[in-house]
Formats: structure tokens, sequence, C-alpha cells
């Protein structure tokens, strides 16, 4: 939608602002004027009294105590002030003259002084408000100047006439104002009223779409020659497009429907580095918000640098380029290959993801398994033949030798049966071989069963073991002889990892319609960096390389956990201790 100005907007708004302007400055020429023309006419009035009173006064009022000059201050309704040569005020009208300081330094006397009459509008020291002050010289007979008379009026009462002619001029200039912009503004609809017309059946046309059904044909309206054209060569060119429009929307409905289904991200960047495609492959790859990432310059959009160093390679260079990008800390391994696309336009890049995560972790799941079996392997196998080259070399000759190696070959036998055991029970585990036997189970009765069994070793190493768990806990629904093995095997653990004198807490509780289990220690804790990492198979601390294990129990109740619909996690603080937890849902 266009953000301009309508025509009508366009021909009104410049005349009513210049009718604004004229009647604004038309406004203040005429308050002006008619100010300085009330301001004259005062002065003018006040002049023609003063001249009056100083004929008829004359020197006889030059005398203090003559009460003649009160009633003429009542008749004029003006102040009346005679001072003599020295200054000094002889008679007032407002004011006992004996009260009153030397007027010979004031600005209407001085005029008076120097040019016969005297001006001045000023604030009256003696009665505390503005005047407007004139001077006139009192003469004698012989015409000569023996003092002064002069008259003043309260410029309140001329602001008050001012106020009252200004509102006068206001309201006469609004009133004409607005009777001149409803013209104005009358004309312009009556102007444009055409245009609009065609305007209103144009949206109607596009509303309803340039489909193959509808005929273009706009409203009959009063118009000229011209706007008849414009309508005959609007109807052939949407007659025209239809076929183009129908044919790029299928072409446009396939390539949607492609791009939304792919797996891997496609985008199509220009020249500026502005997203102009995008499909919602991107955003599902890249965990981006829920917003349409079109538009936007890939730099605030796709979260590594070497996205935006791969298109700019390709822009600028105009040659395909791959590379592998990690992303941290999400550990996402993508793929991004950049194409120059100059037949679509100057600069612009196709860049296609492909998320190689899934890929990269299994090589890595594979690479650290092989790692992991060989190291666990080699120590008993290594043990193995020791002892086995030992007997060999005579030891079978000394039955108690003999003896204590071949317990020690058994050991190591148990010890490679017990680890493919694991390894057989989590593969099983994990491809969902083993069926659960679910039914309401108490939490109590799991934590009590889990302590009876391995209780005994716990005290043997030394440690202090508390169930901190509500007998009529609500049950949750479970295999209990699964749950066991997962309570089983962090128990195990804790005790394999607390120093003597430590403390182990089994616990179970209610929680957002869940039950949260919990093993706590005080044993020597792990090391935060190592905590994502320790369910993964064979996956042993520095620590715990030392304690023996095969590095399976932890793995194997971290599938039956989630086999049961549950999460399992850990926290830990080095030397502090550990806290393993996992929800089951409740029965």
């Amino acid at each position: 939608m266009s953000m301009g100005r309508s025509l009508r907007t366009r021909i009104a708004y410049p005349i009513v602002f210049l009718l604004i302007l004229i009647t604004s400055v038309a406004g203040i020429a005429i308050t002006i004027y008619f100010n300085h023309l009330y301001l004259d006419s005062i002065y003018k009035n006040l002049l023609s009294n003063a001249r009056l009173l100083a004929a008829l006064l004359g020197e006889t009022h030059l005398q203090i105590g003559s009460q003649d000059i009160h009633a003429w201050s009542n008749i004029l309704g003006e102040r009346i002030t005679i001072i003599d040569l020295s200054g000094t005020v002889i008679q007032d009208s407002h004011k006992d003259p004996l009260q009153m300081e030397n007027h010979i330094t004031r600005p209407e006397v001085q005029q008076a002084i120097a040019e016969g009459i005297g001006y001045a509008q000023r604030y009256s020291q003696t009665l505390g408000i503005e005047m407007v002050y004139v001077a006139v010289p009192i003469k004698n007979k012989q015409q000569q100047t023996i003092g002064y008379l002069r008259v003043a009026l309260p410029l309140q009462q001329l602001r008050i006439e001012q106020r009252n002619l200004l509102g006068t001029i206001i309201g006469s200039l609004f009133l004409i104002l607005v009777i001149i912009t409803g013209l104005v503004i009358n004309v312009a609809r009556r102007a444009t009223r055409p245009l609009e017309e065609i305007t209103n059946s144009i949206s109607k046309l596009s509303s309803a779409g340039f489909t193959s059904d509808w005929k273009p044909k706009l409203a009959p309206v009063e118009h000229s020659i011209e706007i008849d054209r414009l309508i005959d060569a609007f109807d052939y060119l949407t007659e025209q497009i239809q076929n183009q429009i129908r044919a790029l929307e299928q072409e446009r409905n396939k390539l949607s429907s492609v791009l939304q289904e792919m797996t891997d991200g496609v985008l199509i960047i220009d020249n500026e580095g502005v997203i102009q495609l995008a499909n919602p492959a991107v955003s599902r790859m890249l965990s981006l918000p829920d917003q349409d990432i079109i538009g936007k310059n890939i730099s605030q959009v796709l979260p590594h640098t070497q996205f935006h160093e791969s298109w700019q390679r390709t822009r600028d260079s105009k040659e395909t380029q791959t590379s592998l990008i990690e992303i941290q800390p999400k550990k996402l391994y993508i793929q991004c290959m950049t194409a120059p696309l100059e037949t679509i336009a100057k600069g612009a890049v196709l860049m296609l993801l492909q998320n190689l995560t899934r890929q990269r972790y299994l090589e890595t799941v594979r690479r650290d398994f092989i790692s992991n079996i060989s190291h666990e392997l080699r120590t008993p196998l290594a043990s193995l033949k020791a002892l086995t080259e030992t007997l060999q070399e005579g030891a079978l000759d000394d039955p108690p030798a003999a003896h204590k190696f071949l317990m020690q070959i058994e050991n190591e036998v148990d010890s490679l049966s017990h680890m493919v055991s694991e390894l057989l029970e989590l593969s099983r585990i994990e491809s969902g071989q083993v069926p659960l036997r679910l039914r309401p189970a108490s939490p109590y009765e799991i934590l009590q069963k889990t302590l009876e069994r391995l209780g005994i070793q716990a005290e043997r190493a030394g440690l202090k073991v508390v169930v901190d768990c509500d007998p009529n806990i609500p049950q949750v629904l479970a295999d209990p002889s699964r749950l066991e093995q997962v309570v089983g095997n962090l128990f195990h653990n804790a005790i394999k990892f607390t120093p003597a004198g430590g403390q182990i807490i089994l616990s179970a509780k209610p929680q957002n319609g869940n039950i949260l289990f919990c093993v706590s220690d005080s044993g020597i804790g792990i090391p935060a960096e190592e905590l994502p990492r320790i369910f993964e198979r064979f996956y042993k601390t520095d620590r715990a390389r030392a304690g023996g294990g095969t590095g399976l129990g932890l793995a194997i109740a971290k599938h039956v956990v989630e086999a049961h619909g549950g999460t399992i996690w850990a926290e830990s603080i080095e030397a502090q201790g550990s806290k393993f937890f996992f929800v089951i849902p409740r029965a």
C-alpha cells in the first residue's frame, strides 16, 4: 500500500496552509496597526487634555494646597500632576505631593524640557502600576515656562481594550478561514472525484484477482477523454497479463512445494546480502526464531560469520564454494555450499545448507566406541596374558602361586563377562528388545529394595545412607525391576566415589504430575566440563578411571529412564558431591 498522500490532499493542503499563513500575517499586521492607532489616539487625547489643563490652570496652581486639580481628574478620568521647574511635585490628583520624590528625571519631563512635549510608557514608582504619560510646559503671560503639567492613564485599561480588539480580529479571521477552507476542500473533492471512482474500480479488480474468469470492466464515471483512454489501456493490459500470471503461479506452486518438503536449507541472497528466498528447512535446521527471514540481511539471520564469508567469497569470485561450519554451543555441523546465480540478478548467490550433525555424531560415537572398548579390553587382556605367561614359566609347579594366579585369571574373566553382559543389555534396551512390564509401583519400595541390596556395600565403605521419601508417596507407572536397576546403578556410583565418612541420600517426591527421584552424595564430584558426557557409553571421568567399572552403568540408566518416558540429568560441584535426578510419570 502506498504511503503517499492523496491527490485531494495534495491540492487542498498547500492552499489551506497558504490561507492560514496569509490570515496569520494579516491578523498580526492588523493587530499591530490597530494597536498603534489606538495608542496614538490615546496619546493625542492625553496631549489635548494636557494642553487644555495647562492653559486653564496656569500659574495659579503652582502652589501646594489647591484642590481644583482633583475635580479635573475626576472629570477626565486621568491622573494630573503639576511640577515646577526644579522637578518638585506641586500638585497630584492621586498622591500627596509632599510624599513624592523629585520628578525632574522622569523621561516624559525630560522630553518636555527638551522638545516641548514629553511621552512615556513606563512603570510608575509612585502608584506601582504601568502608566502612559504626556507632559507639556506651563507658561505665564509672557510665554515663559514656569512649570510642567503631566497627565497619565493606567496601561491596564489600554491592555483590556487591546485584548478586546485582538479577540474581535482573531474571531473574524478564523471565521473567514473556516469558510474559505470549506470552499477549497469542496473544490478539491469535485476535482478529484473522477480519479477516485477509477481508483475504486481498480481496487475491486485487484481484490477479485487476475483470474481467467474475471472480465475486467471499470465502473462508468463522468470523465474526460484522457481517462477514457486510461481505462481502455488498463482493460487491455489486464487481459494480456492473465495468462502470464496463471503460468507463473503454476511454476511458483511447484517450486514452493519442492522447497517446503526439502530437508536441506535453500537461500537466495542478493548482491547486498539481503535474503530474497528461504525455505522452512533453514529456520528448522538453525533453530531460528519463528519469523520471516526474507528481506533481512544474512549477517542478522545466520548465527555464524562463516555463512557470511562463504556468501561473500562466491559473490566476489563467481565460483562455487563448499565449507563445513561448526556452530557452538549447539554443536551443529552444517555443510554450506554457495554458487553464483548471475542469471537471476547480478551478484545473487544460491546457498544450500545440509545438516551433517547426525552423521558427525554417529562418526564420533563410532570412534569413541572403538576407542573405549579397546581401552576397556586392553587392561584385562594384558593381565590375562601376563598371568598365563607366568604360569607357563613355572608358576604351575608352585601350587600356592598357581592357585593365586588362577583366581586372578578368574576375576579378569568375570570382569570381561560382566562387561559383555552389560553391552548386550544396553544393546537390547537401545533396540527396544527388552519389554517393560509397566504397572503402578511405589517409589518408596523401589528405594528401600535398592538399599537392602546395596546397603551392605555402603556400610563396608563407611558411608551413611538416608532414605528421604514418604511411604505414601503417589505411585509411578513403571517396570519396578528396571527402576531398581537405575537407582542401583546410581547408588553404586555414589558408593564408589564417596570417601569414608560421607553420606548418600536416596529420595523421591512429587513434582508437576511426575515423581522426581534423586541420588545425592558428598563425594569427589564431577568436573563441570564433563557433565554433558557422563551418560555416554564407556565414558569415564579421569577420577573414575582409577575406580574400575565398565562405564556403561549411566548409559543403561539413561536408556531405561527414557524408555519410561522420563528424563535423567546430573548436577555436581567438585569436592562437594554429586546429585543424579530422573523423572518418571505418575501412575
